[in-house]
């Protein structure tokens, strides 16, 4: 063996000695876990690994309750109930602006199907705060449509739209409220964390074992009051949302009416699609397209998907009333699926 040969071969050993005395000489990062409500009874759930951590939650509940005076429709002061109440809203937050500009890219793409105006549409199908059951009919639907769809909003500073229009982003602010935190970690260094609120998540990095962050998505056909995972899924770098319709209807003589609201026509969806968890770097974009895929169906779910970076699984009926699985191809290999494998 020549000296040159040699030469390589010492250096490739202090380089591994080295990687390895570095590695092993990293600090034990710790688990802090931040638990809180919002959002009236929602909880939230923050976990992030580092050393010497601090506890975050005075922050955290900080954010969200700026988040709540901007957008919810629970609090008469906020941004949102001053436009719902006054069709005007000078000077709005960049939290408010964030959404909206959001929920109009949402809602081009997906040809209306996401929409925040569709609230009173949900209210007279028996959704609303009251959840009182009832079929409007269809003189009621048409007089309601009038004042459906976000193109009716005027997006200019001042914010406009018509007195009779209702803006709700409960469908869209979850996931923006999961980024909020998750950004603010990301702000104090942070690169391993897993924030969910009402179970919406974004994931970064690896848990205290040193794993990638496992999430479970419910099985859609057990009893109202039992949980059972259909699936598990690996969520690196990733936020994932879950919408269904599998725990919110009700049956009214031999109808059952899901909550699922097509704000494009006016009446409640009539598709097999149970439930639609869609993935994306951000957690507001896959909370707003979750909920247009319900209103969409696995069909034009697929399209949406095939035409953007948006990854996918879907849980629908088969018309003999089989559970079938769409699991999109970017997700595949994240995915333990513990009953079904079809696609």
């Amino acid at each position: 063996m020549n000296r040159k040969m040699i030469f390589r071969g010492i250096v490739l050993i202090v380089v591994i000695g080295a990687a390895y005395r570095l590695f092993t000489s990293q600090p034990e990062y710790t688990l802090t876990h931040v638990t809180g409500l919002t959002m009236g009874t929602i909880q939230y759930n923050v976990k992030y690994l580092g050393e010497d951590v601090p506890n975050y939650k005075a922050e955290f509940d900080s954010i969200l309750v700026a988040f709540n005076q901007s957008l919810s429709t629970y609090i008469p002061s906020s941004e949102i109930s001053t436009l719902n109440q006054t069709g005007i809203l000078s000077s709005p937050s960049k939290m408010f602006m964030d959404v909206l500009d959001k929920s109009k890219v949402i809602y081009e793409t997906t040809d209306g199907a996401f929409d925040p105006t569709v609230g009173p549409l949900v209210s007279a199908w028996g959704f609303g705060a009251d959840k009182k059951p009832t079929i409007p009919d269809s003189a009621s639907v048409d007089s309601l449509m009038l004042n459906i769809g976000f193109s009716k909003i005027r997006l200019d500073q001042p914010i406009r739209m018509d007195s009779a229009m209702y803006l709700d982003f409960s469908a869209i602010a979850k996931g923006y409220a999961v980024d909020l935190l998750a950004e603010y970690l990301e702000g104090k260094g942070f690169t391993n964390y897993m924030v969910e609120i009402g179970g919406e998540v974004r994931a970064q990095g690896s848990n205290e074992q040193g794993e990638v962050w496992k999430i479970g998505i419910e099985d859609p056909m057990v009893a109202i009051d039992e949980r059972k995972l259909l699936a598990i899924v690996q969520l690196k770098d990733l936020s994932m949302a879950t919408s269904g319709n599998y725990r919110s209807y009700y049956k009214l003589g031999d109808r059952t009416i899901a909550h699922t609201i097509d704000p494009r026509t006016g009446y409640n969806t009539n598709h097999r699609l149970l439930s639609a968890s869609v993935f994306a770097k951000d957690c507001m974009t896959a909370d707003a397209y979750a909920t247009a895929f319900m209103v969409l169906g696995v069909e034009g779910a697929k399209q949406v998907m095939e035409s953007s970076s948006l990854e996918g699984f879907l849980i629908y009926q088969t018309e003999n009333g089989d559970l079938q699985s769409f699991v999109s191809a970017g997700i595949r290999p994240l995915m333990e699926m513990n009953k079904l494998e079809g696609n």
